[in-house]
């Protein structure tokens, strides 16, 4: 009688727990919770719990509350497989990540390969910061959803802006090794040489992806090289400890970079004096931001004492919320169906679109430098006193590249 009752109890507990399996959505969250990427991976989590809780708040999901499991990567593209695997069998069909684009690439490869195994259990990669623009050209895969700008996409608007810039001369290109870093050198080669060719790119550089601890050596190049201006891809460490090299040579140069506003970054800008000489490429700024978005700012900086870095991530479970709802379904093949073309009214004011031939989001954008704030500005970043402050935006029909994807759709 014993063993029957012991054995009762046990089935129950399977069966209450996947109960309460369907009672959420889970979401494996895929991204560098140690070494050199944690200081980006885990603010990134940060984000997704927060709006979790936020949809939770209001409901769930279809009555479902979402979950969000943290699983770490380390920016490792094998790793980042057993992750998703894991993710899958503790019953997500959705895994978002965001850091390294040859991560992203494995990722998508598994989840089109595991969808095409298993038909009636796919799954959704939600990606909201990986931009190699293979990604939704080459690569391209229906499973799959970025919400990021592409690299090409951040490059244009960049070089747009150097044409209004006859300042600048003499360029110099530093870069991570991999897929990544390696499409940002060409995409500035080649947009460069197109709208300003009476600029001399006087070194271009490669280093290893969040490796290097002291980045002298390269400033000391870029010094050599008499660049008046910087354009790097890097970030998480490589951006900030690279910023924090050029302040202790004093470089004076300016910087055209995608994620200066990183961890560490603007700290690094401030010891360097570099009065709105460092620029990043955003899909918003939090001091031009509209009401709404300045006051969800600050209900996120009071909460977790850090910048709302991912306006992206946003966007994308406010249009997984929306698509959830107009499928009337979690299942992930009625929401990606639902997600195609999908237009809302972005965190940062104005409206997204969602490109149904790649699964491309555009979005205005933004160029913004760092500097002390202006008065009547909210928001300074890391304690420094200074603030980012809008220079340039970039219209979303403006962001248009084309793609060469040919999607294979269920």
């Amino acid at each position: 009688m014993r063993k029957f009752l012991a054995g009762i109890s046990i089935l129950a507990g399977l069966l209450g727990g996947a109960a309460r399996a369907e009672d959420t959505v889970k979401i494996g969250y895929i991204d560098p919770l140690s070494g050199g990427g944690a200081s980006v991976g885990e603010i990134g989590l940060k984000h997704f719990q927060w709006l979790a809780d936020q949809i939770n708040a209001e409901g769930g999901l279809l009555g479902k509350k979402v979950e969000i499991l943290p699983l770490d990567n380390k920016v490792n593209p094998q790793e980042s497989l057993v992750q998703a695997q894991k993710a899958i069998d503790a019953g997500a069909h959705y895994i978002t990540q965001g850091n390294g684009s040859s991560v992203g690439a494995a990722l998508e490869d598994f989840v089109t390969k595991f969808n095409d195994r298993n038909p009636g259990k796919e799954v959704l990669y939600f990606n909201y910061a990986a931009v190699d623009d293979a990604l939704t050209n080459e690569k391209c895969s229906y499973w799959h959803f970025r919400w990021d700008a592409s690299s090409a996409i951040k490059m244009t608007a960049i070089t747009n802006y150097l044409k209004t810039k006859p300042d600048v001369k003499k360029v110099y290109l530093i870069n991570q090794d991999y897929s990544f870093g390696q499409g940002v050198r060409v995409l500035a080669r080649d947009m460069l040489k197109a709208k300003r060719p009476d600029v001399e790119i006087v070194g271009d550089e490669l280093h290893p992806l969040l490796k290097i601890t002291d980045f002298s050596p390269y400033i000391a190049k870029i010094k050599a090289s008499g660049a008046d201006t910087v354009i790097t891809g890097n970030w998480g460490q490589d951006i900030a400890l690279l910023l924090k090299a050029a302040a202790d040579a004093g470089l004076q140069a300016n910087w055209y970079t995608y994620y200066a506003g990183g961890a560490g970054g603007p700290t690094a800008i401030k010891q360097a004096g570099l009065v709105h000489k460092v620029f990043d490429i955003v899909e918003g700024n939090p001091n031009s931001a509209p009401e709404s978005a300045q006051k969800t700012e600050t209900e996120f900086r009071q909460k977790f004492g850090v910048t709302l870095w991912y306006p992206r991530a946003v966007n994308e479970m406010r249009m997984f919320a929306k698509a959830v709802k107009e499928a009337n379904s979690l299942d992930p093949k009625a929401v990606a169906a639902k997600l195609e073309g999908m237009t809302i009214e972005v965190f940062d004011g104005g409206q997204g679109t969602m490109r149904k031939d790649d699964h491309q989001f555009f979005q205005d954008m933004y160029i913004r430098s760092f500097g002390p704030l202006d008065p009547g500005a909210k928001f300074d970043e890391e304690n420094t006193g200074w603030g980012w402050k809008q220079q340039g935006k970039i219209a979303a029909a403006d962001t248009n590249v084309p793609t060469t994807c040919k999607m294979e759709r269920p």
